[in-house]
C-alpha cells in the first residue's frame, strides 16, 4: 500500500452537511453569527488530519454555474437558495484553509465533483491512495483499487470508507460505472436530474442487472414488456441526458501538483485571529494548543497581599470591565494566572467571624457552594465562597464530618437568611438547595446569571465558562484540570486545598462580574420585568418543591417490573414467530433488514449515512396499522423503555436522607419557557397508554394522613390560542362551555353540534392540536389516515371558519420578520435569526417557532405565576400541605387531609387568575387519590 495519501474534500457538500446537522439547535456566537457550518467543517477536517495522517490534501468548491447548465438550464433548479449562514460561512472557511496552507480548488464551469474526479484519477496514476471526502453518492462512480469514498457521519461519530467492494454492495451493482446508469434511469431530485419517469431504484436495478447499461436498456426497449418498456421508449432522450448530467467529468483543465497539495506547517497566528473572531475556543485549543503557563503561587490564597501579575505583553492585565459581546467579542486572553486577584482562605473561627462581620454590611454578595456532586439533593457540602468586589473572594471550607459541617454553616445562617440582601449566583437554586439541606432557608432576592442569559438567548448555552469567555474574555480553570477526566468518584474533597480555593473563588468572582453586564442586557432586551416577577420568585418555589420530594412505592414498581418483563418476552416470541427467524429486536439495523429486506415491507424513506434503514418510531408508526409485526416491535420497545427508564430506575433514585424521590426542575433549558425535569425526568412518564399510566400508581402520599391532589389546566394552549388570536368562533366555543373539539367539528364539517360523529370530533381534535403548530396536509393525512386531498380540504375549511386564527398566524410571522423576535403575553422574548432566510426549509421552521412560542411560552409563564402565588399563599397560611410536582400543565400536591378544602380553594383561586382579565375562561380540573394515577 502506498504511503502517499491524498485527501480531496468536497467543500460545499461538507459545509451544507455541517450546517443542517445543527439546524434544530444552531451554534450561535455572541455576535449573533451562526457558526455551525464552519465549526462542523473544521471538525471533519481536523479529525481526518489527526486520525488519517494524509500526506497531501486539498478542498474543492463549486462555482455558481457549470457546463451542465449549458445543455440543461434546469440542472439543480429546484434547490432552495443557499442559506445566508452558509454564504457567510464560506469566506471564513477560505480564510481558515489559507491559514492552514491547504489549497482551494475552484474551476469555472466545473463542479467540485469534476475537479475531484480529475485530480483523483491523475494522482492514482502516480502512486497515490486517494480519499474523496464527501457524503455525495454520485462519487461512487469514481472508486477504484486506489480511490475511495470517505463519508463522515452526519453527527460526527465515525466515518465509512468505501472502496469498490463496498460500493458494489451498497448499490447492488456489478461495476462501479453503473452508478451513473442508476442515476440516469431513476434520476436525482436533489440535482434535478429527470431520469425516466416512473422508473425508481428497484426497477432501475432490475433493468441494469439484465441489460448492463442505459444504452443497452434503450437498445432493448422493444423487448421490455408493459409500462416500463413504454416509459423507456418514450423517454430515450431524457435517459441519455440524465446519464450525461450524472457523469463526473475527468477532463477538467487542472493538473495534480504534488508539492502544491503537500501538508505544510500552518500559520498559527493567522488561525488564532480567525478563531478569536469566530469564538472557537475548543477548536483553538485542539488545533493550536493551549498556553499552559502555570500561575505563580498565590500568597493571597491565605489572606496575604499578592504581587502584580503581568500579561504576556508585559502590561498588568485589566479585568472585570464590561464587554458588549454582540458588538465586540472579548478576546479570550485572561485567566487566573495573568489577572490580579485576591482569593482568601477562611479556615479558622476567627476568620469566619471577621468575614461574617464584613459581609453583614454588604448589600450585593456573590455566593457559591463547592460540593461532592451535581445533584443538590444527594451531594455533601465541601465549602462556601463569597465575593463582594471584582477579583476578590473568600473560601470557607467545611469538614467531611456532617455534624461539624453543619456547625460551620450555622455560623453563616443569620447572614444567609437575611432579607434584603441581593444574592448573586450561577444557577443559584442549586446553592440555595444545598443550604436548605443544611438547615438554612435563604429568602433571596437573587440575581442568577444563568437565568439572565437564558432570558437573552433561550436557544443557547448558559454555562459559566461560556459566559465568562463571551462577556469577560476570561478562560476559567476547567473542572477536569482539578479532578481529571474519567476519575470515577473523585470530587472536590480529593483536590489540593489550594486548588479548590482558586477554583471556587474564581466561580464567585466571575459570577459577580457578569451580574452588571447581564442585568443591563436584559433591561435593554425588555425581559428584566419578567425576571423580577416570574423567574426570580420561582427559584425558591422550585427549591422548596424539590426539597419536599415525593414518596414512591418500590414494592409496587418491583412487582410491575416482573409484569413488564413477561410482556417483553411475550412480544419477543410473537415477533420471532411472524418474522420466521430469531434476531436482535433491540438492533435498529437488524430490525430494518428483517422488515424491509426479508419481509419486503414497503420502505419510503432514505437510508442512513451508513446505509441502514431508518427504523425509528416516526418511521415505524406509519406501518403499524397495516403490519402487525411492526406494532409488536413498537410494543416491545415501549415495554423495554418503560421498564429500564422508569420502573427499574425509580427505586434506585430514592434519597437515603428521607426515603423520597427528589426531581430537579430546570428553568433554563426549554426555549419556550417550560420547566424541564431530570434525575428523574418525571415529565416524560408516558400518559397516553395504560402501561405508561401504571407507573403513576407508584407515586403516593407521605402517609395515611395525606392524600395526593392533581390540578390540571384544561386545554390551556387551545384556550390561549383563542385568547391571543381573538378568534370569535374559538372564543364563543369556550365561553359557551361546549366540548371544544365537538364545536370545532360542527363548524368545519358544517353539521349541527348534536350531530357531530365521534370520527368527526376525533379529526377536529387532531386538527386543533396540529394546524396551529405548523402541520401541513401530508402530516395531517398521515395522522388521520386520510388522503392528501382530504387533508387539504380539512385545513381549508378549518381556516375558513377560524379566520381570526389564520390572521393571528400571518400577523405573528410578519411581526417576527419585521422585528426578528416574538414574545409571550407576559413579555418572554425569543429571537428568530432565520425568519427571513431565503432558504424555504429554514424560513418555514422559524415560522413554526414564531407561531408556537407565544402560545407555549404564555402557557409556561402562566403555570409559573400560579406556582408562585399558590406557594406564597400556602406559606402565609402555614399549611402542612406541600406542592411536590409540576408536569407540563399539571401541579401535584401532597395534601394534609384536614386541609383539603383549603388547598382546593387556593388552587381554584390562583390557577385560573394567574393571568388576569382574560376573555377566555380558564378551567382547572382537580382530582384526588391515594396515588398519582387516581388523582390525575
Amino acid at each position: 500500500m502506498s504511503e502517499k495519501k491524498l485527501f480531496l474534500l468536497d467543500g460545499h457538500a461538507l459545509v451544507y452537511r455541517a450546517h443542517f446537522a445543527f439546524i434544530q439547535r444552531p451554534l450561535i456566537n455572541s455576535k449573533g453569527l451562526n457558526t455551525s457550518a464552519v465549526s462542523g467543517f473544521m471538525r471533519t477536517l481536523w479529525d481526518l488530519i489527526q486520525n488519517q495522517k494524509p500526506t497531501h490534501i486539498a478542498v474543492a468548491f463549486d462555482p455558481s454555474k457549470t457546463f451542465r447548465h449549458d445543455f440543461y438550464p434546469e440542472y439543480k433548479a429546484n434547490r432552495d437558495a443557499q442559506p445566508e449562514d452558509i454564504s457567510i460561512a464560506i469566506p471564513y472557511i477560505y480564510k481558515i484553509l489559507a491559514a492552514m496552507k491547504i489549497p482551494i480548488m475552484k474551476i469555472d464551469n466545473y463542479e467540485a465533483d469534476d475537479v475531484i474526479g480529475t485530480i483523483a484519477k491523475q494522482a492514482e496514476k502516480v502512486g497515490y491512495q486517494v480519499y474523496m471526502v464527501t457524503p455525495d453518492k454520485d462519487y461512487g462512480q469514481l472508486v477504484s483499487e486506489n480511490i475511495f469514498m470517505y463519508k463522515p457521519s452526519r453527527q460526527g461519530n465515525g466515518v465509512d470508507v468505501l472502496g469498490v467492494k463496498e460500493m458494489l454492495a451498497e448499490w447492488d451493482i456489478d461495476r462501479v460505472e453503473q452508478v451513473i446508469d442508476m442515476l440516469g434511469l431513476m434520476g436525482d431530485a436533489v440535482d434535478n436530474i429527470p431520469g425516466v419517469p416512473g422508473i425508481g431504484p428497484k426497477k432501475a436495478l432490475n433493468l441494469l442487472k439484465e441489460y448492463g447499461s442505459i444504452e443497452n436498456v434503450i437498445a432493448n426497449a422493444e423487448n421490455i414488456k408493459g409500462k416500463d418498456g413504454e416509459k423507456i421508449r418514450d423517454n430515450v432522450e431524457k435517459a441519455l441526458l440524465s446519464k450525461r448530467l450524472a457523469t463526473i467529468a475527468l477532463d477538467v483543465p487542472i493538473t495534480f501538483d504534488e508539492d502544491e497539495y503537500k501538508i505544510d506547517p500552518m500559520d498559527k497566528e493567522a488561525l488564532k485571529e480567525i478563531f478569536i473572531d469566530l469564538e472557537f475556543r475548543t477548536l483553538a485549543e485542539q488545533i493550536l494548543g493551549t498556553d499552559k503557563k502555570q500561575a505563580p503561587k498565590q500568597a493571597s490564597l491565605f489572606g496575604e497581599e499578592q504581587s502584580d501579575k503581568k500579561s504576556s505583553s508585559g502590561e498588568t492585565a485589566k479585568f472585570g470591565e464590561p464587554v458588549e459581546p454582540k458588538e465586540k467579542y472579548a478576546v479570550v486572553d485572561k485567566n487566573v494566572g495573568n489577572v490580579n486577584h485576591s482569593y482568601h482562605l477562611i479556615d479558622s473561627k476567627e476568620k469566619r467571624h471577621s468575614l461574617i462581620e464584613l459581609l453583614s454590611n454588604i448589600e450585593v454578595i456573590s455566593f457559591d457552594t463547592e460540593t461532592t456532586g451535581i445533584d443538590a439533593h444527594q451531594a455533601e457540602l465541601v465549602g462556601m465562597v463569597f465575593s463582594i468586589k471584582n477579583n476578590e473572594a473568600y473560601y470557607v471550607p467545611v469538614p467531611a464530618n456532617q455534624e461539624e459541617a453543619k456547625e460551620i454553616v450555622n455560623e453563616f445562617k443569620p447572614l444567609l437568611e437575611t432579607e434584603g440582601k441581593l444574592w448573586v449566583g450561577q444557577n443559584v437554586k442549586y446553592d440555595s438547595t444545598m443550604m436548605k439541606w443544611y438547615g438554612v432557608d435563604m429568602k433571596g432576592p437573587y440575581f442568577d446569571t444563568m437565568i439572565a442569559h437564558y432570558l437573552l438567548e433561550p436557544d443557547q448555552r448558559h454555562k459559566l465558562d461560556y459566559l465568562t469567555e463571551a462577556y469577560l474574555g476570561y478562560k476559567m480553570v476547567p473542572i477536569e484540570d482539578l479532578i481529571g477526566k474519567g476519575k470515577g468518584q473523585l470530587s472536590m474533597r480529593d483536590v489540593k486545598l489550594e486548588k479548590v480555593v482558586e477554583y471556587a473563588c474564581e466561580d464567585a468572582d466571575l459570577t459577580l462580574q457578569l451580574k452588571p453586564i447581564l442585568e443591563e442586557k436584559i433591561k435593554k432586551f425588555g425581559t428584566y420585568e419578567l425576571y423580577q416577577t416570574i423567574e426570580e420568585p420561582l427559584i425558591n418555589v422550585l427549591r422548596d418543591m424539590e426539597c419536599e420530594g415525593i414518596r414512591i412505592n418500590p414494592d409496587f414498581l418491583n412487582s410491575y417490573s416482573k409484569d413488564l418483563d413477561k410482556m417483553i418476552r411475550e412480544a419477543e416470541q410473537e415477533i420471532y414467530k411472524e418474522a420466521g427467524v430469531h434476531f436482535n429486536i433491540g438492533s435498529p439495523k437488524q430490525v430494518g433488514e428483517i422488515l424491509f429486506d426479508k419481509m419486503k415491507l414497503p420502505y419510503k424513506g432514505k437510508k442512513t449515512s451508513t446505509g441502514q434503514y431508518e427504523t425509528g418510531e416516526d418511521r415505524l408508526v406509519e406501518l403499524e396499522q397495516e403490519f402487525d409485526i411492526v406494532k409488536k416491535i413498537l410494543n416491545f420497545r415501549k415495554f423495554s423503555k418503560l421498564k429500564s427508564t422508569y420502573v427499574d430506575a425509580l427505586p434506585l433514585m430514592v434519597n437515603p436522607r428521607d426515603g423520597r424521590v427528589h426531581s430537579n426542575f430546570n428553568q433554563a433549558i426549554a426555549a419556550t419557557g417550560r420547566l424541564a425535569s431530570n434525575n428523574p425526568n418525571l415529565q416524560n412518564i408516558p400518559i397516553k397508554d395504560d402501561e405508561g399510566r401504571e407507573v403513576r400508581k407508584s407515586f403516593e402520599p407521605r402517609n395515611s394522613d395525606y392524600i395526593l391532589l392533581a390540578a390540571d389546566y384544561s386545554q390551556i394552549e387551545l384556550r390561549l390560542i383563542a385568547e391571543i388570536s381573538n378568534d370569535e368562533l374559538m372564543l364563543e366555543a369556550f365561553v359557551s362551555g361546549n366540548d371544544f373539539h365537538k364545536a370545532t367539528a360542527a363548524k368545519v364539517y358544517n353539521v349541527p353540534y348534536d350531530e357531530v360523529t365521534s370520527a368527526q370530533r376525533r379529526n377536529a381534535k387532531t386538527v386543533n392540536f396540529s394546524i396551529t403548530y405548523g402541520a401541513g396536509a401530508s402530516n395531517l393525512s398521515r395522522q388521520l389516515g386520510i388522503s392528501n386531498a382530504e387533508a387539504k380540504d380539512l385545513i381549508s375549511n378549518y381556516f375558513k371558519q377560524f379566520s381570526g386564527l389564520k390572521k393571528y398566524m400571518e400577523d405573528t410571522v410578519n411581526f417576527a420578520r419585521e422585528n426578528g423576535f416574538v414574545k409571550t403575553m407576559l413579555g418572554r422574548k425569543r429571537e428568530l435569526r432565520d425568519i427571513n432566510s431565503r432558504n424555504g426549509f429554514i424560513a418555514s421552521n422559524s415560522e413554526r417557532v414564531a407561531i408556537n412560542t407565544p402560545i407555549q411560552g404564555t402557557a409556561a409563564d402562566m403555570i409559573k405565576v400560579a406556582m408562585i402565588n399558590i406557594h406564597k399563599t400556602m406559606k402565609e397560611q402555614n399549611l402542612k400541605s406541600k406542592m411536590v410536582l409540576q408536569v407540563h400543565d399539571e401541579l401535584v400536591f401532597d395534601v394534609y387531609k384536614p386541609e383539603l378544602e383549603i388547598v382546593k380553594g387556593i388552587i381554584l383561586d390562583k390557577m385560573p387568575t394567574a393571568i388576569p382579565n382574560l376573555k377566555v375562561p380558564i378551567l382547572v380540573e382537580i382530582g384526588i387519590g391515594d396515588n398519582w394515577l387516581e388523582a390525575h
